[in-house]
This record gives structure tokens, C-alpha cells and sequence, in this order.
């Protein structure tokens, strides 16, 4: 995991010592004025007291280390950590302020807790929907007890990050999908590795690790002997996701868009486990492609890639996608499709992907939750438009079934139709 080291700010002023300099700087120009040396006596000690506390502060910036770390299950978001000062510093004189990342709300203020040289704090978050998000730096400032001068601290701590997605998808890499290639039956895909099911002896390399060394087997021939592992994968999973914009508006297509995001990386996160290799495809004017491929560094491009997703101000044709997905991924490979299906750009995404060769299950967030939250009344004619948003939606799921099947994803804390759809691979392949 990285770390994230805080910018060596400068020396800078209070508010409260540009008060006391203005105060002091007018008071010199009434006793010039007048002739009088009592408000140049006032004005100089008014003067004297930032410097003072400039000069009594630390002389560079004090260094601190953050650790912290992230809990809680679905809704709930501890946070929870600790800041030690490598230098000498008064951590009662350091001030701490926390930004609440977007997408989640603060349940209760934040408690912190100083001693002479460390700080404790503790912030209490809720997620109403799933979410992957990095939480924000904190601002740790030293500041005299007066509040004239602060010298920001320079700070290192790992990257921090907020992953709520339904439960289901912690296991769902273990459903076995069908073969990425035009053959019938369940894939079976064995490759030698360094870890999985015990395949045999070889030579060992100049740099094998000593955990992979058969010392028993090396002892007994007099040679360096290393175990072989073959490791099984799942098959190959492609995570499609519609980022152009829709009729909604650009506050439900954002929420929308991070449901889509958060589901992405937990069903990534769980194949990426079990050894499969995981593709990602990110379509607004063009196609922005991850290839597939596995491991921990394809965990990392991944989460950034997701991480950095926007809405296009370009949509592009549904036509283009599914030309694009043809130069980055083998056709045959089990595709999940992210898209609101909120208008008819995107539920034309589905049977252009189908036609060039790619097998689909469609998981859609349902926009009609967060519509209905955002309608403050609650009169007839309100309703009647909610019943009418309901029908269209339920006909445009039902159209969109004939080319693939689709999860309806309304309970955002649970995606069991998903595993089911692809626990049944007949399903997946209907209409291919």
C-alpha cells in the first residue's frame, strides 16, 4: 500500500494576528497624528505578540506518522487512528480537521483524543448506498495557544480507502463460469504457479525465495529442489461499465455511476482472488480498456481506473463499443454489464456487445430509489408519476431480457440475482 506524505507547507498567519497588526498599525498612525506617544505604547506590544509566538513555535515543521484504518460493515464506516510526532511537539497545540469523502455522511462528530506527544482520533461515517471511495487527507496544523501563527505538519500515512459493495460479492469468484472460447462445458484452466494444488519438483533458480525450496527432496540428491504449484481458474470475466450521461440528470447519473463503480470493483476484487483473470472496459465517447489479466497489479489498475471514472460530456454510439471491445478482448469471454438502462442509448448497448460475440448478464441500478428519495412531496400526482416510472422501467427490463438476462438491481446492499444468473451459464449464453 502507498503512502501519502503531506505537503511542507510554509509559515503562515492567523486570522486573529493580521487583527492585531492592522489594530497595531493603525494605532502608530493616531499617535503620529496626534503627537502622542500612548497609542504608540499600546501599539507595540499589540505588534510584539504574533511575532512572539512565531518565534517561541517549533523552527521547522513538525513530523508526524498517521496510521489509521478503515471498519465497520455495510452501512457503517469506522475510521480510526493514531498520530505520533517523530519531533519534539506539544500535540495539545495541534489542530486536526477531517473532510468527509463524497458519497458518505457523517453519523456523529469526530472524537480526538491528545496526549504530549500523540493524537487519537476517531470519525463515525454511514454509507446510504455502496461505495469505493479514497478518504481525504486530513489538515494537521501546529498552532500557538493563542491562535496567531500555524506551521502545518508534515505527515506520512498509507493510502485510505472506504469499499462497500453487497455482500454476495465477497464469494461470487468462486461461481464457475462457462469456457471463454466457442466449446462446450466449464472451464478447467490450469497454469504452474507459486501457489495453488502440489504439481511437482524442478530445479530450483538462482533466486527462488526459501519458502519454495523442498528441503527435504534438496537433501536427499544433493541439489536445490523447488515446488511447482498449479494453480485452477474460474474463467475469464470482462466488467463493462456505461459512463455516458442520461435524461436523469448529472446528480442521479453520478450516484448511479458510483453504484455501478463500487459493484465493479467488489466483483473484480473476488475473481482477481480466486485466480481468475478480470478485464475492465469504461465506455463513454470511446473505450477505455483494461486487458485481462490477473494478480495484484491488475488489482491496482483496476481500482485506479475506477477510482478516476467520470461521466463523458460526449456520448458516444452503442456501435462503437462493441467494435472497440473486439481489438482489447477475445469474443466468448463472460461479460457483466454495468448501465442504468435509463434511456434507449443504453439499452442498445446490450444486443450490439451480444452480436459481436460477447455472452452478457446485465446488472442495472435501478434509478427509481433515488428518485423517490429525491422527491421532497408526497402528494397523488406524485405518486402517479412514480407508478408510471415503474412501468416504464419494468418494460424496458423486459425488452432489454431478450438479448440477456438482467438483474434489476434495486436493493442496493444485495445482488443475489447476479450470483444466481451466473450460478445458471445457460442463462448467461440465451440469445447468443
Amino acid at each position: 500500500m502507498s503512502a501519502r506524505i503531506g505537503s511542507v507547507a510554509t509559515f503562515r498567519w492567523r486570522a486573529r494576528a493580521y487583527l492585531l497588526f492592522g489594530a497595531a498599525v493603525v494605532l502608530a498612525g493616531v499617535g503620529i497624528a496626534l503627537r502622542s506617544p500612548a497609542p504608540l505604547f499600546v501599539a507595540i506590544p499589540l505588534f510584539l505578540a504574533p511575532v512572539a509566538a512565531a518565534l517561541l513555535g517549533p523552527r521547522s515543521p513538525p513530523v508526524a506518522r498517521v496510521a489509521w484504518q478503515v471498519s465497520g460493515t455495510a452501512e457503517t464506516v469506522e475510521v480510526a487512528g493514531t498520530a505520533r510526532f517523530d519531533t519534539p511537539t506539544d500535540a495539545r497545540d495541534v489542530v486536526v480537521q477531517f473532510v468527509v469523502p463524497p458519497g458518505l455522511s457523517e453519523r456523529a462528530p469526530p472524537r480526538i483524543d491528545r496526549s504530549l506527544r500523540e493524537i487519537r482520533f476517531a470519525l463515525h461515517w454511514a454509507a446510504s448506498e455502496p461505495i469505493v471511495v479514497p478518504v481525504p487527507a486530513p489538515h494537521i496544523g501546529w498552532q500557538d495557544p493563542a491562535g496567531f501563527v500555524e506551521r502545518p505538519v508534515r505527515w506520512e500515512s498509507p493510502d485510505l480507502m472506504v469499499e462497500r459493495y453487497p455482500a454476495e460479492l465477497i464469494h461470487i469468484g468462486a461461481v464457475r463460469l462457462e469456457r471463454t472460447i466457442a466449446i462446450p462445458g466449464e472451464t478447467l484452466s490450469r497454469r504452474i504457479g507459486s501457489e495453488g494444488e502440489f504439481f511437482g519438483i524442478r530445479l530450483a533458480a538462482p533466486t527462488e525465495p526459501p519458502r519454495r525450496i523442498n528441503w527435504r527432496a534438496s537433501a536427499r540428491v544433493g541439489r536445490l529442489l523447488a515446488n511447482e504449484f498449479r494453480v485452477e481458474r474460474t474463467g475469464d470475466v470482462l466488467l463493462l461499465i456505461d459512463v455516458r450521461p442520461t435524461a436523469l440528470g448529472p446528480s442521479i447519473d453520478g450516484a448511479l455511476l458510483s453504484l455501478s463503480l463500487a459493484a465493479a470493483y467488489g466483483i473484480a476484487e473476488s475473481f482477481l482472488r480466486e485466480k481468475a483473470r478480470v478485464g475492465l472496459g469504461l465506455y463513454g465517447e470511446f473505450l477505455d480498456a483494461l486487458p485481462l489479466a490477473s494478480g495484484r497489479t491488475q488489482r491496482l489498475r483496476i481500482r485506479n481506473a475506477l477510482l478516476a471514472a467520470r461521466l463523458t460530456t460526449s456520448p458516444g454510439p452503442s456501435e462503437r463499443c462493441a467494435i472497440a471491445l473486439r481489438r482489447y478482448f477475445p469474443p466468448g469471454v463472460t461479460t457483466i454489464l454495468l448501465t442504468s438502462l435509463a434511456d434507449e442509448a443504453s439499452a442498445d448497448l446490450v444486443p450490439f456487445v451480444r452480436r459481436r460475440g460477447f455472452p452478457l448478464v446485465v446488472m442495472s441500478p435501478s434509478p427509481l430509489p433515488l428518485l423517490e428519495r429525491a422527491s421532497r412531496a408526497r402528494d397523488e400526482e406524485s405518486d402517479l408519476v412514480g407508478r408510471i416510472a415503474r412501468l416504464l422501467r419494468r418494460r424496458r427490463v423486459s425488452a432489454t431480457w431478450r438479448d440477456a438476462p438482467v438483474v434489476d438491481w434495486e436493493d442496493y446492499w444485495s445482488v443475489g440475482g447476479l450470483v444466481d444468473l451466473l450460478r445458471r451459464p445457460a442463462r448467461v449464453g440465451r440469445g447468443v
